[in-house]
């Protein structure tokens, strides 16, 4: 008999690679992944929309998650593609405001919620917990400025280099051969990432 890890059974180990819990005790990681439930969002769902409550956040177990922001007049904006292993949903938790942007799944997307509720009763247990939870707002307030100042100062040829480059961190091509990427969205999804028609 061959057992096959289950998502949950990576949960753990997901978990200790984020921000968010990865300077935690392992023993603590663990009961702290007992508290996560997990959710399956279908290509095209709608997992919140801007101005929702921000009840959970998620961690990304497989599958890939658009944001994006609408004018008022209807123009689309899309922020950033989340993909396995990121977490997601985490502003509107901590501060208890709406939401920033509206989610939706690009491909199907396994996850792992956390209740508004367990992170709050966890911080409290955890005083590291809230220390990496200030890094970890930091890091993306960083991350949206250096998306800003792209967009603005920078031209497309160069916003399509350096997202590519993002897309291929950590890989590393061997024998001189090519690096697959797989971006799993269409050309206009890119297109309106970088800012560009």
């Amino acid at each position: 008999l061959i057992r096959v890890a289950s998502p949950t059974d990576r949960l753990p180990s997901q978990l200790a690679q984020t921000e968010l819990f990865g300077k935690l005790p392992p023993d603590v990681i663990a009961q702290i992944a007992g508290r996560f439930h997990s959710v399956q969002f279908k290509r095209g769902q709608t997992i919140y929309e801007r101005g929702d409550a921000g009840n959970a956040l998620y961690l990304i177990a497989s599958g890939q998650i658009r944001f994006s922001v609408i004018s008022p007049d209807g123009r689309e904006l899309s922020v950033r593609v989340a993909k396995s292993g990121e977490i997601i949903g985490e502003i509107a938790v901590l501060d208890r405001q709406p939401r920033t942007a509206t989610a939706v799944a690009l491909t199907g997307v396994t996850a792992h919620s956390l209740s508004r509720t367990e992170l709050d009763r966890l911080m409290l247990q955890e005083p590291q917990l809230a220390r990496n939870a200030i890094d970890f707002l930091c890091q993306r307030l960083r991350d949206t400025r250096e998306q800003l100042e792209l967009i603005a100062l920078y031209s497309v040829e160069i916003r399509l280099a350096r997202f590519l480059l993002v897309a291929l961190k950590g890989q590393t091509a061997r024998d001189g051969k090519r690096i697959p990427l797989e971006l799993g969205f269409s050309q206009g999804e890119l297109a309106q990432l970088l800012g560009a028609s």
